[in-house]
């Protein structure tokens, strides 16, 4: 599905989950196609917004058909989409694509995983919200509450022990929490109690959604930032953190790392050049809080109008030029 390609042709990975029905699919895919437009824009890269899902099983093993399969959908795009990894997909997924089409990114050998350099995003963008909460970016002695030990959790959760966090982890897989808490001496707990841990940061590491009524009374924390699409399972839950005084990074502005990643292997790019564009992160979160504190709105309203803002003078100027 292609949100909008006013910067150049969308780019947005391919989702493989057992969705609830097709319109919950439907919703997802819309909800991450416009959230990959906003992403490039406030990244500075010249791609539009686009996302795919597919609905069933990722655990299967007879995984060639599904994706040949979907690669033909694509290139019947033209080059208008370009897909990549996303959540229950893989480099080698993206091989399968590839047999049937170019219009692919995160191969196996090239960009490859994105989520190193997510992270490295990620981590950068936490340090930006601890400058802009605490005055300084240091990060030794904060706890971090990550949510989700996925690839992108995992590195993150390198990235803050390295620096002297305190880290609280949890995800629906035992043996990921565990991996964490071997390598990183991080203290688990079961996924229902993430949201109530009491800590400095909040890391959403996982799904979308999960900053809601539900979860809202039961946050102890000083800021959220972290590598989940779609973290606001409404706007007004943004509007919500706001009036608790809970510094809130944009999920989009802070995640795009792996967005980076993936325009790197178009752009040829050295994978050096892919981790400084995403350090860039930490600059452009502080941008987004100017924006906030001038106009006098929550963070995710001054995100949107940043990306917007850019949308809107390239459009100008290819319409000066028709």
């Amino acid at each position: 599905m292609i949100h909008d390609s006013t910067l150049g042709p969308a780019l947005g990975g391919t989702r493989f989950w057992n969705y609830a029905s097709d319109r919950a699919a439907l919703i997802d895919c819309l909800r991450l196609a416009r959230g990959m437009t906003y992403k490039a824009a406030v990244a500075g890269l010249n791609l539009g917004g686009g996302k795919s899902v597919i609905i069933g099983d990722n655990k299967t093993r007879n995984r060639e058909p599904v994706f040949r399969a979907h690669g033909r959908h694509v290139q019947a795009m033209g080059g208008r989409y370009i897909t990549a990894e996303d959540v229950g997909t893989s480099t080698g997924d993206m091989e399968y694509i590839k047999a049937e089409t170019d219009h692919v990114t995160g191969l196996i050998g090239k960009s490859g995983d994105p989520s190193p350099v997510t992270a490295f995003g990620v981590y950068r963008g936490i340090k930006a919200c601890a400058k802009h909460r605490y005055g300084t970016d240091s990060l030794n002695g904060k706890t971090v509450a990550i949510q989700g030990c996925g690839h992108v959790g995992y590195y993150l959760a390198q990235a803050l022990h390295s620096e002297g966090a305190r880290l609280t982890v949890t995800d629906i897989d035992p043996a990921r929490v565990q991996k964490v808490v071997d390598d990183f001496r991080a203290q688990a707990v079961k996924p229902e109690e993430i949201m109530g841990v009491k800590a400095d940061i909040l890391a959403p590491c996982a799904m979308g959604g999960i900053i809601n009524d539900d979860t809202l009374p039961k946050l102890k924390v000083e800021i959220v930032a972290g590598g989940a699409n779609n973290q606001l399972a409404e706007e007004r839950h943004g509007d919500e953190l706001e009036k608790k005084e809970i510094t809130y990074a944009p999920d989009y502005v802070i995640n795009g790392g792996g967005l980076i990643n993936v325009n790197a292997e178009l752009q040829g790019w050295t994978m050096e050049r892919a981790r400084n564009k995403a350090g860039e992160i930490y600059d452009t979160i502080l941008m987004v809080f100017d924006i906030a504190a001038e106009e006098k709105i929550p963070s995710y309203k001054a995100a949107d109008r940043l990306a917007e803002r850019r949308i809107a003078a390239i459009a100008k100027v290819r319409q000066n030029f028709v």
